[in-house]
């Protein structure tokens, strides 16, 4: 086995003009009267549209510049768009309305030029909105783009957390992320489900990825689902049932292939009902 750990890069040449807008950003977002709407629209409109920024209210209502431009700048505004969760007949609208702007900016940064495959400056940005969205979320959190969720406040993170691309995160019945679980591209990990008799029958159900689980590529775990401790969940892979602790589980519906080398004497033990 070669161990590849990750490179460490030179400082960007003109970082401090980054770390500047961030330490900017963090103190206006975690000001005690903060309108996170504003900010959201006005960081928004500095990124994508400059030279509308310091005159954003009077552009929108500027009938000489193109109808789908002024919608375009009034979609800055969180207030002026709406997100499928609000649909959602158990969202809770004081709490997602507290970080409606904020899941707003995240998504629009992921679509820009500053944002999209910038990684040190990406992870950064999201570092500095996760604490402000999610229930908890613990050090060394990092994020790429492209990264999505429902409501976000329903989500529990532990440490060195690492979440790559076009991940969902369905935190509807809310998710729970141990220390050190890692989710590769494209997965989706889901805490609601669907009755197949009436669409309108949803159940939500917390979903628990513990202490060092590894989620592969495009694998799907459904609501409810506990991934035991230092298991993995392989690529296309749907867990639909709870994977045991050191057990790696793959196919569809997932099911244990084998037992990571490392694991305790005990993850090999077969689990046997009694008889009757």
């Amino acid at each position: 086995m070669v161990i590849r750990p990750l490179r460490s890069l030179t400082r960007a040449p003109h970082a401090p003009v980054i770390e500047a807008w961030l330490e900017q950003l963090a103190d206006e977002l975690t000001s005690p009267n903060a309108d996170r709407a504003e900010i959201c629209r006005r960081t928004l409109a500095e990124i994508t549209y400059p030279e509308y920024a310091r005159n954003w209210e009077t552009a929108v209502e500027d009938e000489s510049l193109p109808l789908p431009t002024r919608a375009a700048l009034l979609a800055l505004d969180p207030r002026n768009i709406t997100l499928e969760p609000e649909y959602y007949a158990e969202c809770d609208d004081a709490k997602f309305q507290r970080v409606k702007p904020l899941l707003w900016l995240w998504y629009s940064f992921d679509r820009t030029v500053l944002g999209g495959q910038n990684v040190d400056v990406g992870v950064r940005f999201r570092r500095l909105l996760a604490p402000l969205i999610f229930k908890r979320v613990g050090a060394n959190f990092k994020c790429f783009q492209f990264v999505e969720f429902s409501f976000g406040y329903n989500l529990d993170v532990g440490d060195d957390v690492v979440v790559h691309r076009h991940v969902l995160l369905d935190d509807r019945g809310g998710i729970v992320l141990g220390n050190r679980v890692s989710i590769s591209d494209y997965a989706n990990i889901y805490s609601h489900t669907h009755s197949i008799v009436d669409q309108k029958d949803v159940t939500d159900l917390e979903t628990v990825l513990e202490d060092d689980v590894r989620i592969t590529y495009h694998a799907t775990v459904l609501a409810g689902v506990r991934v035991g401790q230092n298991a993995m969940v392989g690529a296309m892979a749907v867990a639909t049932k709870d994977v045991r602790a050191f057990h790696v589980n793959v196919g569809i519906p997932a099911k244990s292939v084998r037992v990571k080398p490392n694991a305790p004497a005990d993850a090999y033990a077969t689990v046997r009902r009694p008889r009757e």
